[in-house]
C-alpha cells in the first residue's frame, strides 16, 4: 500500500470525493489546494497544505517524503488563455519536476475526453492510445500534461499514468454522462490500481466505469488492475425523465468532448470580442 500520497487541487471536485475514498489505515493523504479546505476529522490521517500547483518550491516542499503523486489541480473548466497555462500547463510542469526533484517515483495526473473531444464518437469504443484532438484550451492543457508526463517518464524515469477522466460526480448530471460517468467509489478503485500497478512507465488510461452505454475501452485500465463495480445504468431512467431521449446527432451525443466542441465554447473569439 502506499503510504503517503501528495493530492492536489484536493478541494477540487474530485478532490474531495476522493479524500474519503483513498482513506486507509497506516496511510497519510498530504492535501494540496490554494482553496481552504476543511480541518481533519477525528482519526483522519492528513496534513492540509495551502499553496498552489504553480508555486514549484512550495510543491517540492509538499512533495518530501511522499511515495506517489495525484496530480488534480488546475481549472476545471474552459477559460482564457493565460489562465490556463499558468495553472494547467504550468503548474503540472511544476508538480512534475517537484517529483522528480523530491525522488518521487510516481506520479497520476488526471487527464481529460476533451484532450480529445474532436473525434467524433464510433460505433466502438475509443481506444486508450487516441491521438490528442484538444476542444478547447482546457482540452490542450490536458494534452500538455500528458505529454509532459511522457517526457518525465522517458528522461527521467518516472512511473506516470495520465487518466482521461469522463465525468465524476456522485451520479451522473445528464444523459451524455450515462456514457461517460466514472463513480466516485470506482474513482478510488482506479486510482489505487494506477498506485499499486508494478513498472507500468508512462500510459494513458480512460477513467470511466463499465457503463452499459460506455463510450471508451477499459482495457489499458484493466491491465493495471482496475475493476470496475459500477454502471451509470442504475440512473438511466431518472436522467432521461429529466433531460429527455437523448438525440444521437447532437453535440452532445456526437462528439467525445460533448458540446465544448460547439461555439459556446470558443474562447479565443470570445478574448478578441467577435
Amino acid at each position: 500500500m502506499t503510504a503517503r500520497i501528495l493530492i492536489t487541487g484536493a478541494a477540487g471536485i474530485v478532490g474531495s470525493l476522493m479524500r474519503p475514498r483513498l482513506a486507509a489505515p497506516g496511510r497519510v493523504l498530504r492535501l494540496l489546494d490554494v482553496a481552504e479546505q476543511r480541518p481533519a476529522e477525528d482519526g483522519e490521517e492528513v496534513e492540509l497544505v495551502t499553496a498552489s500547483v504553480t508555486d514549484l518550491e512550495a510543491v517540492e516542499r509538499a512533495c518530501e517524503g511522499v511515495d506517489a503523486v495525484i496530480h488534480l489541480g488546475g481549472h476545471s473548466l474552459e477559460r482564457p488563455w493565460a489562465e490556463i497555462l499558468e495553472v494547467n500547463i504550468n503548474g503540472t510542469h511544476a508538480v512534475l519536476e517537484a517529483a522528480r526533484r523530491a525522488g518521487v517515483k510516481r506520479v497520476v495526473l488526471a487527464s481529460s475526453n476533451h484532450a480529445v473531444g474532436f473525434y467524433e464518437r464510433a460505433s466502438g469504443e475509443a481506444g486508450d492510445a487516441l491521438f490528442p484532438q484538444p476542444d478547447s484550451y482546457y482540452g490542450v492543457s490536458k494534452a500538455a500534461l500528458e505529454a509532459l508526463g511522457s517526457m518525465y517518464s522517458a528522461r527521467y524515469g518516472l512511473d506516470v499514468i495520465a487518466i482521461r477522466i469522463g465525468s465524476c460526480f456522485e451520479k451522473p448530471r445528464d444523459v451524455r454522462m450515462l456514457s461517460t460517468w466514472l463513480s466516485p467509489d470506482d474513482g478510488a478503485r482506479l486510482f489505487e490500481a494506477c498506485l499499486s500497478a508494478p513498472s507500468p512507465g508512462f500510459r494513458v488510461v480512460w477513467g470511466v466505469s463499465d457503463n452499459t452505454r460506455r463510450w471508451f475501452s477499459l482495457e489499458a485500465a484493466r491491465e493495471l488492475g482496475y475493476v470496475s463495480e459500477d454502471d451509470s445504468e442504475v440512473f438511466a431512467a431518472e436522467v432521461i425523465a429529466q433531460h429527455g431521449e437523448p438525440d444521437p446527432e447532437s453535440l452532445a451525443l456526437k462528439y467525445l468532448g460533448g458540446v465544448w466542441v460547439g461555439p459556446d465554447f470558443d474562447t479565443a473569439v470570445q478574448e478578441a470580442g467577435r
